[in-house]
């Protein structure tokens, strides 16, 4: 791996937050700590679905627009949206306007109501997905994973869309079913701590 960012607290991190000053608070503070929330789980999975193709340094600026223009990620209130919100989103420039990806997300939005309504919670079905760590390689050296593919292809099979096998790894990084932060980072340990704490649904 290549040398750790030394941030402004003389700590290192993961090299990657180096990249831009926003990405240090969401490396410190959201970056792999475990969620069981569905209404963040869903907007973490969107999310990353907008950034296909893009920097997540442009929708980490984003991401307070991208709520605005989604309800908050209220899965309820988004897959209610029809052609007019449609139209409203492809004309608000504080976020990436793709029809493809703004028609998925309120699709998305109908399908999970669906698999909620099977399987309980989305955090309940997101968790049975989690790698075993010893599966995985030293951190940050796959972009895919077993569990991603297999997530990936049950999501397309419910409907689910944008939601390939890349796209769904950094949504298991980034949501702590995995805890990708190298061994140098001293944010790594407090992951674990809080994986170690943290109730299943």
């Amino acid at each position: 791996m290549t040398d750790p960012f030394i941030a402004p607290d003389n700590l290192p991190r993961c090299r990657w937050c180096g990249g831009a000053p926003e990405f240090l608070p969401y490396h410190d503070h959201e970056w792999g700590f475990p969620v069981a929330d569905d209404r963040r789980l869903f907007e973490k999975l969107c999310l990353e679905s907008f950034q296909s193709g893009l920097s997540w340094r442009t929708i980490l600026n984003k991401r307070d627009n991208f709520r605005a223009a989604f309800a908050q990620f209220d899965f309820h209130q988004v897959a209610q949206f029809g052609a007019a919100e449609i139209e409203r989103l492809l004309q608000d420039e504080g976020i990436v306007r793709h029809r493809g990806k703004i028609e998925a997300v309120i699709n998305n939005a109908q399908r999970l109501l669906e698999l909620i309504d099977r399987e309980g919670s989305f955090a309940r079905f997101i968790w049975r997905y989690e790698p075993a760590a010893d599966s995985l390689g030293a951190p940050q050296t796959q972009s895919t994973s077993a569990e991603s593919v297999a997530l990936s292809k049950e999501l397309k099979k419910r409907g689910w869309k944008f939601v390939g096998p890349t796209t769904v790894y950094a949504f298991l990084q980034s949501m702590g079913l995995i805890n990708d932060h190298t061994h140098e980072c001293v944010i790594r340990d407090r992951v674990s701590t809080a994986r170690q704490q943290f109730v299943r649904p």
